[in-house]
């Protein structure tokens, strides 16, 4: 399958690129970027084509993966499949329901795959721990933080306007449903959402099963306090995620193994566009509640 790279920032450049030329069932067409020299330079890096034009890509290219901020993702990923083309996304699909639901219901409609890539679905362990823990049954509740330091180091990230913006909740929030739903079922209700320190976020969430959840987002935390955890009680005991041993590039090149095999089955994968959607009307929610209790 012969794929395009819309994006050059920090995550194209660190993930994406190398993922995509490095995949023996890709052919790394070329790379798209909003600055018309950082996409020379990316494309030259994988001796791949720098396209001046989107659709001039999209008319060299069978699949578009998208390294670009929602708002600017959400619109191209429009366009890719209305023109025919599979979809390799990041997450969060988009900021507006809106626009997420547009991105999906092109997909459908084009009959293209997709696949958004959140992160510890693409992990080795994370994604065994997670089928482990969903085919057990009797969950009470789980515990989800992802305290990151993004605006306390020199992250490549802390320059990024739509994080500045839209905070942990928009930023994290979509890797912690991703882990969390496949296990506990759908989000029935955001029952409360509050800040905390910093730009602190905390979620109370009643699942599907009738477990609940909570959950602790930050990019804010002290170096030293960073860490990601995923914890789960009920009637089979207690059981923490593991970390995983692989790095995002190899979990992105299984992202696009994935893409591979749905366009070739026609089958959809539970990371599809449809489940970021569900994973932005339920980020909307949660903002509103935020936006409702600081009122």
């Amino acid at each position: 399958m012969r794929i395009g790279l819309l994006g050059t920032g920090p995550w194209a450049r660190a993930v994406y690129a190398p993922a995509l030329a490095g995949h023996s069932g890709l052919e790394f067409a070329g790379v798209w970027g909003r600055r018309p020299e950082a996409a020379a330079e990316l494309a030259q890096r994988y001796d791949g084509t720098p396209y001046a034009d989107v659709d001039a890509l999209l008319a060299d290219v069978e699949a578009v993966a998208v390294a670009l901020p929602p708002a600017v993702q959400a619109p191209l990923a429009v366009r890719a499949a209305r023109a025919g083309r599979h979809l390799l996304l990041d997450k969060p699909l988009a900021l507006s329901v809106a626009d997420a639901r547009a991105v999906a219901e092109e997909a459908e409609r084009a009959g293209v795959a997709s696949v958004v890539f959140f992160t510890a679905r693409f992990q080795k362990e994370p994604q065994a721990w997670i089928e482990d823990q969903a085919a057990l049954t009797g969950w009470f509740t789980a515990r989800a933080q992802w305290l990151g330091a993004v605006f306390t180091t020199d992250s490549p990230f802390a320059a990024s306007p739509w994080r500045q913006e839209k905070g942990p909740l928009w930023d994290l929030g979509p890797h912690a449903l991703s882990v969390l739903m496949p296990i506990l079922g759908d989000v029935t209700r955001v029952v409360t959402a509050a800040r905390g320190p910093g730009d602190t976020v905390h979620l109370i969430l009643d699942h599907a099963a009738g477990a609940s959840s909570t959950v602790t987002l930050s990019q804010t935390v002290p170096p030293a306090a960073a860490g990601t955890e995923y914890a789960l009680r009920g009637a089979s005991g207690v059981t923490v995620m593991p970390a995983a041993s692989e790095d995002a590039v190899v979990a992105l090149t299984r992202a696009a193994d994935a893409l591979l095999a749905c366009a070739e089955s026609g089958r959809p994968h539970p990371c599809d566009a449809s489940f970021g959607l569900r994973v932005t009307e339920i980020l909307a929610a949660a903002e509103a509640r935020l936006s409702a209790d600081t009122e």
